[in-house]
């Protein structure tokens, strides 16, 4: 069994199927919370884009750790460096090839490097190549992401994160909306050696089910505060 100290490696998200993403500017009840910890998910990912503080932040961590099972990973999105706090098991990077605000490719990350550098486990650390893929997303609207003109531009993105620069994970968001399903199938053809996350939209097992058969990995989030049991009903089997 892994220690939380422990969860390092090339690909830190290789064999998890299902992760569950907690936003910390959301509520969870300690009965809903621990139901989502206890799920058999095999993961957790907490962040978010909208409300994100220092405060609810720590305030979910401590939550979790208090209550999640010794074995259960749990990541941390970082989309603010100031609710960064240390212990996890890993660090998700986004880095948006698909913004056309340069802060968000480069920028953010840039100031966060340079204000935390010292202290950052750096192999703790992945990048997620995110694509937005719904213009209603406040992702895709904070970042002034473009918005594909086509499925074959949608892959030269795609190829652009796994070929040219070689991300480890790629992370298709739809945020809110479930995606389409032909595409997540030709960029995993296209990219078999990345590491492809989905998410956007699941609200039940048969959906999970659908793009877990093209991305190695499904993240669900929304459904849990909309309605626990069909948020349940999304976990895969590792």
């Amino acid at each position: 069994m892994k220690k939380r100290n422990d969860w390092t490696g090339k690909n830190m998200l290789e064999k998890i199927r299902h992760l569950f993403k907690l936003d910390p500017a959301r509520e969870l009840s300690d009965p809903a919370l621990s139901r989502v910890l206890h799920s058999g998910t095999g993961g957790i990912v907490i962040g978010g884009t909208d409300g994100i503080t220092r405060e609810n932040t720590e305030r979910l961590i401590r939550r979790v750790r208090r209550e999640a099972p010794p074995h259960l990973p749990l990541f941390l999105e970082v989309s603010s460096y100031e609710a960064v706090f240390p212990g996890m098991d890993g660090y998700l990077i986004p880095f948006v090839l698909n913004a056309t605000d340069p802060y968000w490719i480069l920028g953010a990350h840039v100031a966060a490097v340079k204000k935390t550098g010292l202290f950052i486990p750096w192999e703790k650390i992945q990048v997620e190549g995110y694509i937005i893929l719904n213009p209603a997303a406040k992702a895709f609207q904070v970042t002034k992401a473009h918005l594909p003109r086509d499925e074959e531009e949608a892959l030269a993105y795609a190829e652009t994160g796994g070929h040219l620069l070689r991300l480890p994970l790629l992370y298709l968001e739809y945020s809110g909306r479930y995606g389409d399903p032909a595409l997540v199938r030709k960029v995993k053809e296209r990219l078999p050696e990345t590491h492809l996350l989905y998410g956007g939209g699941i609200t039940s097992r048969e959906e999970a089910e659908e793009m877990g058969r093209y991305a190695d990995t499904v993240v669900v989030g929304n459904i849990l505060y909309e309605d626990l049991e069909k948020g349940l009903s999304t976990v895969l089997p590792a």
